[in-house]
């Protein structure tokens, strides 16, 4: 901390705020979320007051300082923003008055989201039980600066942060730019010639039994084109499938249920040995036909997705299910050979775009923390 600065208890700037009031059962209330790693306050959900069980709860006022009694030292406080000004929270949360007379909310703000505040948070109590009191929380310590220099600091941050987030969008445009390029070149191949799926995959039957005493690596599918991922473990003992199939790199996977919604996608490495149940049919491509890259591009392309309805069975929209015989018999516009592999020339780019992107997000995302403690350094 600066040596200039003056360092005060936050007890000298913030004041709690204990009132409760009886909810309303015709009424509605908005509840918040406070996220964890110091992100901030969101709005959770609305909930009728006959709903909410615990009839005393707190009131929320916009630029108060909250923080949650357990998931406190997991980062979980914030400043309360002004659309959820009134709303409400039980007990388990702590709320405090700013003195704006001696400390600036927006100072305060990125003040908590630094390792100084953390690590006094962290210094209370048990580590396995992170309940934290009011009292504490009035004697931990904060530099502090006349409110001219705090609103300067808060400027200069906001500044820094706003380049940050410039490039991230760049970045961002840029990788979106690059998708939609690889869907120009599928979709506008004039010699793709329409070729049922059938000639171009092979379904894959299942081949791992499920044990009760083992535990499975399971993989997902994000709808609407955002492809495959890791999802959870899971023991044999809670899975009701005796069948599994363990996918490959390269292997085409798509959820029944859930592939008319963009559920559709090729297997990255990171997902090589993950299993699916049987309700995720697994198709082996036959590149000597078809490039995996071309119908991972062309099955995440919104414009498909009602074609891969429409050879859905069910007449319930979110009970229909495209089975492996409608999905083999789809008529798929395969991309002449020179198409594919300018598109898997074009991939094997973006995927290199994509590793030097990843650095730089990382970058990105390490500048703020030091400016902040730049900033409460009083080197800024």
């Amino acid at each position: 901390m600066s040596k200039a600065w003056p360092t005060v208890h936050l007890g000298e700037v913030l004041q709690h705020r204990k009132e409760f009031i009886t909810l309303d059962d015709t009424a509605t209330y908005k509840r918040p979320r406070v996220q964890l790693h110091a992100q901030g306050i969101v709005l959770r959900d609305e909930v009728p007051g006959a709903l909410i069980k615990t009839k005393k709860q707190q009131v929320c006022h916009r630029g108060e300082f909250l923080i949650a009694e357990i998931d406190a030292k997991l980062g979980g406080f914030g400043i309360v923003p002004e659309v959820l000004d009134g709303s409400i929270v039980s007990s388990h949360y702590f709320l405090f008055v700013v003195d704006e007379t001696k400390l600036a909310r927006r100072y305060l703000d990125y003040f908590i989201r630094t390792p100084w505040f953390r690590e006094q948070i962290e210094a209370q109590g048990s580590t396995n039980y992170a309940a934290i009191r009011p009292a504490l929380v009035l004697d931990y310590e904060i530099p502090l600066p006349q409110l001219a220099e705090q609103r300067r600091i808060v400027a200069r941050i906001e500044e820094l942060a706003a380049e940050i987030n410039e490039a991230r969008t760049l970045r961002d445009q840029v990788a979106d730019e690059l998708e939609a390029l690889c869907c120009s070149i599928v979709a506008h191949d004039k010699h793709a010639k329409p070729t049922p799926m059938r000639e171009l995959v092979k379904l894959r039957p299942p081949d791992v039994t499920v044990h009760a005493d083992e535990t499975y690596q399971f993989a997902g599918v994000y709808s609407f084109g955002r492809g495959v991922f890791r999802a959870g473990r899971k023991s044999g003992m809670e899975f009701a499938y005796p069948r599994l199939t363990r996918l490959r790199a390269g292997d085409f996977v798509y959820p029944k249920l859930m592939a008319w919604e963009g559920a559709l996608g090729v297997t990255p490495i990171d997902c090589d040995g993950c299993v699916v149940s049987t309700e995720f049919p697994v198709f082996e491509v036959l590149e000597d036909r078809v490039f995996r890259e071309v119908l991972d591009t062309y099955f995440r392309m919104p414009t498909v997705w009602p074609e891969i309805s429409g050879a859905s069975t069910g007449t319930n929209v979110r009970r229909r299910r495209l089975n492996p015989k409608d999905f083999l018999s789809y008529e798929f516009p395969l991309p002449s050979r020179p198409t594919q592999e300018l598109l898997r020339k074009v991939r094997s780019e973006i995927d290199s775009t994509k590793d030097l992107q990843a650095e730089t997000a990382a970058e990105l995302d390490a500048l703020l923390p030091a400016i902040l403690d730049r900033a409460f350094k009083g080197e800024l």
